[in-house]
């Protein structure tokens, strides 16, 4: 727009120094009227009847050359389909024949070189892959198309003869497949024992063409639509051109009919060119010397105080059609320095003129200004005070209509913003009011005069005192001060005193009660502490008995089993009959089986009496475990039972190495015991989160579900018809357990019946970080 031709800098000097005769500017400024479009319309009336010719063939052009790409982009999309589907194919095929030449299980390769080749050929869910054999009997296929599998794929394919008889020669080729439409491509391995199909349907190929068919055709319809408006918006606003000329002309003729009486003054606004026009009333109002000529826009903005508004933002605003009226109060600089409150009322003169007009009034409101601050700030004041006092207020005048209230009497009464609204009847106000569970009125000692006091309750329990009081004029103004403290401490105060008597009642009851409980507590105490020490007592002798038998013990079975072993080695020559030999490896493995059942007694015993010592040190469990299994090795070659073991090679524990290398033996006899003829034993011990995991795995005769609760209990065997026949004290998986928690560790078991056992044992690692001697080794 024109406004800023005049927004230049301004001298206020120029109100004193213009002169001039007035109807000579007016004549100009008709001249300067005519719209700088009108005439550049009415000097190219070629150019305005070309617009329509040239948007036409614009539209025309676009819409060719992008219809011409489309085509392009379809063919490219179909072309690089069948590029996809031939190369996913002939890969296909060569994948087959080389898995043919390893003669390996054809359609389980088949199904993994599908896979193979879509991961490969980055193909989508859209495309499929079948693998058929030498009669087009689909072999395997992606998971796309499982319900191809087993079906001759010349009865599903309709259409699709050459590429059955000529494979990759026949190209890729549209078929049908019940009412859908496919790409194919077939490619026939060398000996003809199978093939290779890559498939795709049409709609998937063209899908991503067709939305950019739909998406070029929005834009276009958008774009046409909218040079369409364009062109509208055109020729509507060459039209109004014609009006703004008119108006232009009654506009001045108004100015001369302007001036009243009072202080206030008429102007007049062109917004186009960025002039003023002042009536001398208004020039009298300011103090200036009077002239009739037009003041430009950067002049009157510069008496306006800058805190009262920018005349720039408001000109932007007219001449955006935001707004078509003015009614505002600001300050403009008189002529001695001082500021004067202005009112200025405005209206723009056409509304749909394209040239913008305001013709308005400016009053001088200074007086009135300063009276309504001053009011304005002390009832600003008195509603401040009163909003910040913690009491409800309400003031009614003296025809019981509201006056004003705070936003606490609002709360306490349940009314609305709407409800309290200046001039509302009392009656009405509390009619609408939340009921009150109890209102009483309060006896006042200043008599009638002193006004009234009511006590209420709210409906969420809290308790106002409300003081009325009546104004000198004849208004009544009421306070409610919040009392529920109060109330509720009387409340308590009386209910204290009543508990505390019951309470003092129930002690003295409790009192005696507690008494004759702590006799017969100390009493039963007693009794506990001697049966405790009885029982404790008897514990120890058991086991000290049976860790000090261990001589007693040991000594004449080390003689039955040397007498033994003497007759059946016939050291003092023969004895005579096989039978004595048969009697004499009795005594020998009895002996030695007693020895054991002894040892593992006493080995136990010596766990549960605390005597069993726990020497840690660093050891190298690989060698370790080979020592142990070399051990057990000799009892699985009876049996022929194969025993494997992976261990690290560098995995080392701190730890007891005897109780360590007795864990292990216990568990890899019991593998070997339980294993039938020709079995298998895996023995493993790896590091798992910083902690030792051996692992022993058998496939022998395995335990009951319902006897794994009784493993490693002391003497508790699992009897059935794959171990009934061995023999064993039923302490080496106690022995154990015992040991691994004597490392911190546990131990675990895992069975099914029938089909093996394994047992696992963690055991930390590192040295624990204190010992404290003797004790810290101790079970």
């Amino acid at each position: 727009m024109a406004v800023a031709d005049a927004w230049g800098a301004p001298d206020r000097s120029t109100f004193a120094r213009r002169k001039g005769a007035r109807d000579k500017v007016t004549g100009n400024a008709r001249i300067l009227a005519a719209p700088a479009y009108r005439r550049l319309l009415a000097a190219e009336p070629l150019l305005k009847r070309s617009i329509p010719i040239l948007i036409l063939l614009f539209l025309v052009v676009v819409a060719s050359v992008r219809f011409m790409s489309l085509i392009a982009e379809r063919d490219e999309a179909g072309q690089e389909a069948k590029a996809v589907l031939s190369l996913a194919a002939g890969e296909l095929v060569n994948a087959l024949m080389l898995a043919e030449a390893g003669r390996g299980d054809f359609e389980r390769n088949a199904t993994r070189l599908i896979q193979k080749t879509a991961q490969a050929g980055s193909l989508t869910a859209n495309h499929v892959l079948v693998v058929t054999d030498a009669a087009f009997t689909v072999v395997a296929t992606s998971p796309a198309a499982t319900e191809w599998q087993g079906k001759n794929l010349g009865d599903l394919v309709s259409g699709g003869q050459p590429l059955f008889m000529f494979g990759d020669r026949a190209g890729v080729m549209e078929v049908t497949i019940g009412e859908t439409v496919w790409y194919a491509a077939v490619d026939l391995t060398d000996s003809r024992s199978g093939a290779a199909v890559a498939m795709t349907t049409y709609d998937s190929v063209y899908a991503g063409w067709r939305r950019t068919v739909s998406m070029n055709v929005t834009l276009f319809v958008v774009t046409a639509g909218v040079l369409l408006v364009i062109l509208y918006a055109y020729f509507s606003q060459a039209a109004r051109a014609q009006a703004a000329d008119r108006i232009y002309v009654e506009a001045h003729q108004r100015i001369d009919l302007a001036l009243v009486r009072g202080r206030c003054g008429l102007w007049d606004w062109d917004m186009v060119r960025g002039k003023m026009y002042w009536s001398r009333s208004m020039y009298d109002m300011l103090g200036y010397r009077s002239c009739d000529t037009m003041l430009s826009f950067g002049e009157v903005a510069e008496i306006i105080h800058e805190d009262d508004g920018d005349l720039f933002e408001l000109a932007k605003r007219i001449v955006a059609r935001e707004i078509v009226q003015i009614d505002q109060v600001f300050r403009m600089r008189h002529a001695d320095g001082h500021w004067v409150w202005v009112r200025a009322r405005a209206q723009v003169i056409d509304p749909e003129a394209p040239e913008i007009q305001l013709i308005g009034i400016a009053v001088d409101v200074t007086e009135q200004r300063h009276l309504a601050l001053r009011s304005e700030a002390a009832d600003m004041r008195l509603r401040t005070a009163i909003e910040s006092i913690n009491e409800s207020f309400v003031l009614w005048d003296s025809s019981q209509r509201l006056l004003m209230c705070n936003s606490k009497y609002q709360e306490d009464n349940g009314l609305s913003d709407r409800d309290v609204m200046p001039g509302a009847r009392r009656g009405e106000l509390e009619a609408k009011m939340l009921a009150f569970v109890s209102d009483r009125r309060l006896a006042n000692a200043n008599g009638s005069q002193g006004g009234a006091s009511f006590e209420r309750q709210l409906g969420d329990g809290r308790w106002l005192q409300v003081n009325e009081l009546v104004t000198r004029d004849g208004g009544i103004v009421s306070v409610g001060s919040d009392i529920t403290q109060i109330k509720q401490h009387q409340e308590k105060l009386v209910d204290s005193e009543r508990r505390l008597m019951a309470t003092i009642h129930d002690l003295s009851l409790a009192r005696r009660a507690e008494q004759e409980r702590s006799a017969e507590l100390v009493e039963l105490n007693r009794k506990y502490m001697r049966e405790t020490e009885r029982a404790e007592a008897a514990n120890r002798a058991k086991s000290e008995f049976l860790a000090n038998m261990s001589h007693e013990l040991r000594t004449p079975l080390n003689a039955i089993i040397g007498f033994s072993e003497v007759m059946e080695s016939k050291l003092f020559g023969p004895l005579g009959s096989e039978r004595y030999e048969e009697y004499a490896r009795d005594i020998q493995s009895s002996g030695s089986y007693l020895l054991g059942v002894i040892n593992d007694i006493l080995d136990m015993s010596k766990i549960e009496a605390g005597q069993f010592s726990v020497e840690r040190e660093e050891i190298d469990l690989c060698p370790l475990i080979h020592e142990t299994v070399k051990v057990i090795s000799l009892q699985a070659a009876k049996k022929n039972i194969s025993v494997e073991t992976r261990i690290a090679d560098t995995l080392s524990v701190y730890a007891d190495r005897r109780a360590i290398k007795q864990i292990a033996i216990n568990l890899l006899s019991n593998a070997v015991k339980f294993t039938g003829e020709g079995g298998h034993i895996a023995v493993r011990a790896r590091n798992v989160a910083g902690a030792l995991m051996l692992t022993i795995e058998d496939n022998g005769c395995g335990i009951p579900k319902h006897a794994l609760g009784k493993l490693g209990r002391p003497f508790e065997q699992v009897q059935n018809q794959f171990s009934k026949n061995h023999t064993g004290s039923g302490l080496g998986l106690a022995i154990s357990r015992s040991l691994a928690q004597l490392h911190g560790g546990v131990l675990k078991i895992r069975s099914k019946a029938g089909i093996g056992t394994i047992v696992s044992v963690r055991i930390p690692l590192r040295k624990p970080a204190t010992t404290t001697g003797p004790a810290s080794r101790a079970a």
